[in-house]
């Protein structure tokens, strides 16, 4: 067993920092007694973390602009809530919503009322949505990308190849942002999309610092580029998933335009966004722990134990927004309000020391078993898993394959997370190659 080092290889800047403001809110720290402010600035995620999980199991948590929720912290709970339908994804349960406290230039808003998707139906047409997605995304076609996967991984590892051993290189920038992001783009067949472009305006939709009254002209924008993808898929159809979803279920039970444009974005969005952190966190915990990379790169250790621990111990996704109560849920010894939001905080739950034991806080990939929800459970877990995977899966081993002396060029404790509450998101990942093998 292994122990993680005193400076916490996933934390954002030093907690130490002077405190900044909460945009369009003033607040920081704690707002009151009981109730615990989500950092929009990400500068202690592990920290945040374990204080959620002492509040735990259900803790009271403010978001930007001063919107109060609820958040389960604890592994067991939120397995429990997740299978209960009485929690569901309708925003038009939410008291807040319908007491118009919400507005529609909300920062959070594109997440929290992002149009009808499997994100936000419950019971029949959740079925209904996923299963046409899955006739879509089969194992089968997953599986077939292996060989284009590997392709864009040594293409990309020969583009780190041509500096030098001694350089400095965003490790992000340059290898574990494009591979995921040109690999769903290839599964959907919108390589023609500008990507740059929507980079700079996923980064947008997503950052604590985006303006409230810019995010419904990004959303409206996504909604541009993917409407005139349909447009294209629907004159010129493909063997890409796009393509499959447009010819998904028996005639009259497809999905209408609405449910294909969001089915797109969320493909698209949660399909690159998963794995750039995994790969990274994988990374790190590897470079933080030298004996365990020792046993990983030996054979000891199989390169599937990296990424499920990886999953638990520094989950990409820090917090998924909303589900809604229908009606009062207990959760443990305390109670979950009708008509409240609740987001899942896969962060904190990672690290459960209820399941994990008293090494929760330790990168170990020696686990005798590795429980973890990193992809959701019971109806609504990710349909993109195995394809996260997979890529981690052919990109990890090849990266050090290639570069077996690889090593971060900052301390870990340096590495900042981006201003983004829902994804543990770094803003880059210098290292230093090595010789290549």
């Amino acid at each position: 067993m292994t122990t993680a080092p005193d400076t916490n290889t996933t934390a954002a800047s030093s907690p130490d920092a002077a405190p900044q403001s909460c945009p369009h809110t003033g607040a920081t720290g704690t707002q009151d007694a009981g109730t615990i402010v989500l950092d929009p600035y990400v500068r202690d995620l592990v920290g945040e973390g374990a204080r959620l999980r002492a509040a735990g199991p259900l803790a009271h948590v403010e978001l930007l602009g001063g919107v109060r929720c609820y958040a389960v912290t604890h592994h067991t709970e939120a397995r429990q809530l997740l299978n209960d339908p009485r929690l569901v994804k309708d925003i038009d349960h939410w008291n807040a919503w319908q007491r118009g406290e919400i507005p529609m230039d909300w920062p959070l808003i594109g997440l929290a009322n992002p149009g009808r998707s499997m994100l936000t139906v419950d019971g029949p047409e959740h079925r209904r949505l996923r299963t046409l997605v899955a006739q879509a995304l089969t194992v089968r076609r997953v599986e077939r990308l292996r060989g284009s996967i590997e392709d864009l991984t040594n293409t990309l590892l020969d583009g780190l190849a041509r500096h030098g051993a001694d350089e400095v290189v965003d490790l992000k920038a340059e290898f574990a942002q494009p591979l995921p992001m040109k690999v769903v783009t290839a599964l959907m067949g919108v390589e023609g999309v500008d990507g740059p472009r929507m980079k700079e305006v996923f980064d947008r939709f997503f950052s604590s610092e985006t303006e409230p009254g810019e995010m419904p002209r990004i959303m409206a924008e996504i909604d541009e580029v993917f409407t005139a993808v349909l447009e294209e898929k629907r004159a010129h159809p493909a063997d890409d998933l796009t393509s499959a979803l447009l010819q998904a279920g028996e005639e009259g039970d497809r999905l209408t335009e609405e449910e294909l444009l969001n089915t797109i974005k969320v493909m698209i969005i949660a399909g690159h966004e998963t794995t750039i952190s995994l790969l990274l966190q994988a990374v790190i915990g590897l470079e933080t722990h030298p004996e365990q990379r020792a046993m990983v790169l030996s054979g000891e250790v199989p390169w599937e134990n990296v990424v499920e621990e990886t999953l638990r111990w520094s989950t990409p996704t820090s917090h998924v927004l909303f589900r809604y109560a229908t009606e009062d849920i207990p959760v443990g010894d305390t109670v979950l309000p009708k008509g409240e939001a609740l987001i899942v905080s896969f962060g904190a739950i990672g690290r459960d020391e209820r399941v994990h034991g008293d090494t929760a806080e330790d990168f170990d990939i020696t686990r005798d078993t590795v429980k973890h929800i990193a992809f959701g459970h019971g109806p609504h877990v990710c349909p993109g898993a195995a394809l996260s995977r997979l890529e981690a899966a052919v990109a990890l081993p090849a990266l050090y394959a290639r570069f077996p002396e690889l090593t971060l060029a900052v301390p870990a404790s340096e590495l900042r997370n981006k201003p983004v509450v829902t994804q543990n998101d770094l803003v880059d990942v210098p290292v230093r190659l090595g010789k290549q093998a």
